[in-house]
């Protein structure tokens, strides 16, 4: 009942589609419902959490006797669009080491993984401190079930079981969203001495976004941030001077970056340009932000991670950092030292997915090994 193979077998078979992303999606009912019974089947203490209808998460807790360190399994049950795979994405199925469908790889195998490491390690002998499993909600969209997670749970470590192909990832990039409105004036278009064109306006704040992406400064592991116009409108028809122009813009971030810092830096190239361009005025309004993460990797939960690396793998492992965004950043503004390792496999959000049997066998010993020292 602990082969993290078939444990993924079964979740991949339930659809959790996020229904943020793709409406009518399934969400995380039913396989919230699945886990909270395989948690209890195993003797873990359940905890059903939903603040926001139809989107539970559940955090499963062994406890521990006393006097030992506390440790976080996170990892997310819901999944990207069903349309566009290519073949049955609820039908998995095994071929050449590998296990097929979607979620296998993104990151139902990370949670098959957590899930039989943790009943093994409390299986295999008393801990002195708690094992907390959190099969968590909507980090596909806009991370829900964490937060309501460290709402109520805190944990001394945490490791996060994003897939990295048995690779440590110490860190990973932020992001923050920015909407700039130019406003121009509207007027036909007979008459340019009325109108003030926004669009050609915005024109202006394009290429110093460009410029300003080129100049920003690396990040040791991760490289640069880079900034980019995700969206843009404005216009009302052929003959009219538009009165306004919308950029939407994203700004993916690396440690020392915050959304003010963007914002300052963003106010900067505006403000210059309504002090040299003849007739730009502008609105700058903060969206969406996550931080950026780092972990210490000198802190006991990667040393132990690392020590179990090399006594499953035989080898010292591979750290390494990622340009996409983790719940990692929610754990560690938390104050729970954390840090990613999750199996190997591809087709993360693409027409095929898959996971790498052998890699899930690994990811669960170095898991259980990593309970049991750090726990015990």
């Amino acid at each position: 009942m602990t082969d993290p193979v078939d444990l993924l077998a079964d979740l991949i078979a339930i659809e959790s589609v996020n229904p943020a992303l793709v409406p009518g999606g399934a969400g995380e009912a039913r396989i919230a419902a699945y886990c909270a019974d395989w948690l209890v089947a195993h003797g873990f203490e359940v905890h059903r959490l939903e603040a926001h209808p139809g989107r539970p998460s559940v955090v499963g807790i062994a406890r521990g006797t006393g006097g030992g360190r506390s440790l976080l399994l996170n990892g997310h049950v819901d999944t990207v669009t069903l349309a566009g795979y290519d073949g049955e994405p609820l039908t998995p199925y095994r071929e050449d080491g590998k296990i097929f469908g979607r979620g296998a790889f993104d990151m139902k195998s990370g949670v098959a993984a957590m899930m039989a490491a943790a009943a093994r390690a409390v299986r295999e002998g008393p801990l002195r401190g708690d094992v907390l499993v959190a099969c968590v909600a909507d980090e596909e969209h806009g991370s829900l079930g964490t937060e309501e997670v460290l709402a109520s749970f805190t944990a001394d470590a945490a490791v996060v079981t994003e897939p990295s192909h048995l690779e440590l990832t110490l860190a990973h990039k932020g992001f923050a969203w920015f909407e700039v409105t130019i406003e121009g004036r509207a007027a036909h278009g007979s008459r340019p001495e009325l109108g003030v064109d926004a669009i050609a306006k915005a024109g202006h704040f394009l290429v110093e976004l460009e410029a300003y992406g080129a100049r920003l400064a690396p990040h040791p592991r991760l490289g640069p941030g880079t900034v980019h116009a995700s969206l843009i409108s404005g216009g009302e028809e052929a003959s009219s001077y538009p009165a306004r122009c919308t950029i939407t813009l994203e700004r993916r971030t690396v440690p020392g970056e915050t959304a003010a810092t963007v914002e300052t830096e963003l106010r900067e190239i505006l403000d210059r340009l309504a002090a040299t361009v003849p007739g730009f005025r502008y609105r700058l309004e903060r969206g969406l932000e996550r931080a950026p993460f780092e972990a210490d990797p000198a802190s006991p939960i990667v040393a132990c991670v690392a020590d179990q690396v090399r006594a499953t793998l035989g080898r010292d492992p591979v750290i390494r950092a990622e340009p996409f965004w983790t719940d990692c950043a929610l754990l560690d503004a938390a104050g729970i030292p954390c840090l990613m390792i999750g199996a190997d496999g591809g087709g993360a959000h693409s027409a095929t997915e898959w996971a790498d049997t052998a890699s899930l066998h690994h990811l669960t010993a170095i898991l259980t090994g990593t309970i049991r020292t750090f726990c015990g």
